[in-house]
């Protein structure tokens, strides 16, 4: 590529075009809001999302190693998109359905709307990756070159380095008469292998496997001197075909389906999963990139045996698989290359005092606490919680939900301690968290062997509620003490994606959380909750009942407003009512992170609707409803998103948050989202997303936060 450096495409490109003059003049009336045009396909939306972390790649504002930290991401991020999204669409198409979704478009029509972006965002994540960051690295003393470009002395030692160690594990696989063309398995670097015999003249493929499982990607032959590993292997492809001349080489990589179905009938949901886990590796080849300088004939030798359609396959310029960039990120030192490190702070209301550890059931009975991760330590307040009622003698049970926690969690062994102490200890584990399966029912196995209870809810629904529950003997009764949370628990992810944690012992709501656990353990027909919204029977409806009394309260004299935080929203019935909401000329916030289907900005149908995605240093991941109406605002959070999925076939619960400073600090922190021009993205009508321009004095509703909560941990503690 000629491209000079820090040079780009335009980062704003539409979903799908809308025909708004058309939209103009039709009726708004509720029977118009199944129009196609009122909705964006979810697929192309989250493509979107994911060119919004590509554009912070490509952000010369950025620390370098953040830029190439977001880089990895966007890699990561499309290939989870193509072995479950795309691999969903390939299924729909290849069972013969054509149904269009609401946005009007079928699958297979999908598929090449999503082919079409792809290639588009990957070419520019190359030309990023090659004409700016490669070389902003080699500014910096760490370069990553190929094996040509190195000396003579560094060849030699990567030739050693190849007799000793890469050679040993390496296996050429060669297709011929009783050799059929190798399994490749799911997400694999390998390099395709066009040999000769110069007896015979016969030329033969093979498949050579790039060990980056067991062997770093990028092979360090001089300090901070990297030569992929592929580069290596093909340098020294004679060693593997002795007496055979090496025609020619390429890199490619397979994508496979990689997620799966549970049936409704399975006995024993363990046993079903980790069955599907096995065929996991055997899914359908959903793509195939291939490294744009193999020669036409080998590449379509590759694509016959593989069996995939021309739209499958994508020819890649530069390296294949950049997530293994996370290798460069990791690199000791370079301070200056990353952002500056951030500590999270103990809430004040769970300090101790004269160098004691505070009392958190003490502190919920004075009041509910709410916690924000990662501005608030996870360790201090959710672990903490847990470790205070497996060490108090008065906890007669802790019950907790698990959809995806860390390797080093020391709430999991927490449980087993509970066990150990005589508590009923029960654990909610969610098998069919997608690719964190086998880490969950390692964690299921080793709960059940201390002699935790272990339940696994049910096969056709995921349990994706965060709660914990402590049930406390205190006088003549006992006293529920609940933590509901909007991301999971893992102390990792506690201190890179945005959260909030409600800490309560309301009665009612920890009655509902109760109720909630019982259900999910027990035999039961889940009822009417008193205060809290539990899908899939009650959230749906719960929300659409809060956006309808908005409507209803609103006046002029005195105006309603909706505002709203989460990952995506793609229900139907919700955008509806949000719609209807925006005709009756309730304004309508929306910060909305990845998947956004509600188109705003139509005349007569979405004026008052704007929407905005923040995108920055932490994963925005809290879900947020709020609903201020009549003088007064309702606020709930929880685990559940606006999509069929959350809403229909998972469990989730959002819980109301009744403390007015609380309400206050959750409104604060989305009104600092939409104040947001540091990171911040606004929707068009057409589906542009477009990047604000910082104003004088640029706003990051992240920054903002790390910074007031610094303050508030530099003040003394009240009493």
């Amino acid at each position: 590529m000629n491209e000079p450096p820090h040079t780009q495409e335009p980062l704003q490109e539409p979903i799908r075009a809308v025909d708004t003059a058309a939209l103009e003049h039709a009726p708004a009336v509720p029977s118009d809001l199944d129009a196609p045009a009122l909705y964006f396909n979810r697929e192309l939306s989250w493509l979107e999302f994911n060119n919004r972390v590509l554009q912070l790649a490509e952000d010369p504002a950025q620390p370098l190693l953040e830029r190439v930290k977001f880089a990895a991401i966007f890699s990561n991020n499309l290939d989870e998109f193509v072995m479950v999204r795309v691999a969903g669409l390939h299924d729909q198409i290849d069972a013969g359905l054509a149904d269009r979704g609401p946005d009007g478009l079928t699958p297979s029509e999908t598929v090449d709307e999503i082919r079409s972006r792809v290639v588009e965002l990957t070419g520019r994540q190359a030309r990023c990756v090659a004409h700016d960051l490669r070389p902003a690295l080699e500014e910096h003393g760490i370069r990553i070159v190929g094996i040509d470009d190195v000396g003579e002395t560094e060849r030699r030692e990567l030739a050693e380095r190849y007799r000793r160690a890469i050679f040993p594990v390496l296996t050429p696989l060669a297709v011929g008469l009783g050799r059929p063309f190798p399994y490749i398995s799911n997400l694999s670097l390998s390099l395709a292998v066009l040999v000769r015999d110069p007896v015979t003249g016969v030329s033969t493929f093979a498949r050579v496997k790039v060990p980056k499982e067991m062997l770093p990607r990028f092979v360090e032959v001089s300090e901070r001197v990297f030569v992929p590993l592929e580069d290596v292997i093909a340098a020294h492809l004679d060693s593997l075909f002795p007496g055979m001349e090496i025609v020619e080489s390429g890199v490619f990589r397979v994508t496979r389906d990689a997620d799966f179905q549970v049936s409704d009938e399975a006995d024993d949901l363990l046993e079903a999963v980790e069955a599907e886990l096995r065929r996991r590796r055997f899914g359908e080849v959903v793509r195939v990139e291939i490294d744009s300088s193999m020669s036409t004939d080998l590449c379509e030798q590759l694509v016959q045996a593989l069996g995939v359609e021309e739209r499958q396959v994508y020819h890649v310029d530069g390296l294949l698989d950049l997530v293994d960039l996370w290798q460069i990120v990791k690199l000791p030192g370079f301070a200056e290359l990353r952002d500056a490190p951030w500590s999270p702070v103990t809430q004040p209301r769970l300090r101790g005092e004269d160098g004691e550890r505070a009392d958190l059931f003490a502190a919920i009975r004075q009041g509910d606490i709410l916690v924000h991760h990662p501005y608030d330590s996870f360790a201090t307040s959710v672990e903490r919680f847990v470790e205070q009622a497996v060490s108090d003698p008065d906890v007669l049970a802790i019950k907790q939900t698990v959809y995806r926690t860390s390797d080093d969690s020391p709430l999991v062994p927490a449980l087993i301690r509970a066990t150990e102490r005589g508590k009923q200890a029960v654990c909610l584990v969610e098998l069919k968290a997608r690719f964190d399966e086998r880490a969950n029912i390692a964690w299921a196995r080793e709960l059940e062997e201390a002699g935790v209870h272990v339940v696994y809810g049910h096969p056709s629904l995921k349990t994706h509620a965060k709660c914990v529950l402590i049930v406390r003997r205190e006088g003549d009764g006992v006293r529920h003490y609940v933590h509901v949370g909007t991301g999971n628990y893992h102390a990792t992810t506690a201190r890179l994606y945005t959260d909030f944690g409600l800490f309560t012992c309301d009665e009612q709501i920890a009655g509902d959380v109760a109720d909630m656990f019982n259900f999910l353990t027990g035999y039961a027909r889940p009822r009417a909750y008193r205060r809290v919204l539990v899908a899939p029977n009650h959230l749906r409806d719960g929300i659409l009942e809060e956006i309808d009394a908005t409507i209803a309260a609103h006046t002029e004299d005195c105006p309603s407003r909706i505002v709203m935080k989460m990952n995506s929203l793609v229900d139907k019935k919700c955008i509806r009512a949000l719609y209807r909401a925006s005709q009756a000329g309730v304004p309508v916030d929306l910060n909305i992170r990845g998947i956004c289907c509600l188109v705003p900005g139509l005349p007569g149908v979405s004026d008052n609707i704007r929407v905005n995605s923040v995108v920055g240093r932490f994963l925005e991941h809290s879900r947020i409803y709020g609903f201020e109406r009549a003088g007064e605002t309702r606020v709930y959070i929880g685990s559940a998103d606006l999509m069929p999925r959350n809403l229909d076939t998972r469990v989730e619960l959002v819980a109301p948050v009744d403390d007015e400073v609380l309400r206050d600090d959750l409104v604060d922190t989305l009104d600092r989202c939409f104040a947001d021009d540091a990171n911040s993205w606004d929707l068009a009508a057409d589906g542009t997303w477009t990047r604000r321009e910082p104003g004088a004095e640029p706003r990051s509703v992240q920054r903002e936060l790390m910074l007031g909560h610094q303050a508030r941990a530099a003040e003394p503690a009240a009493g």
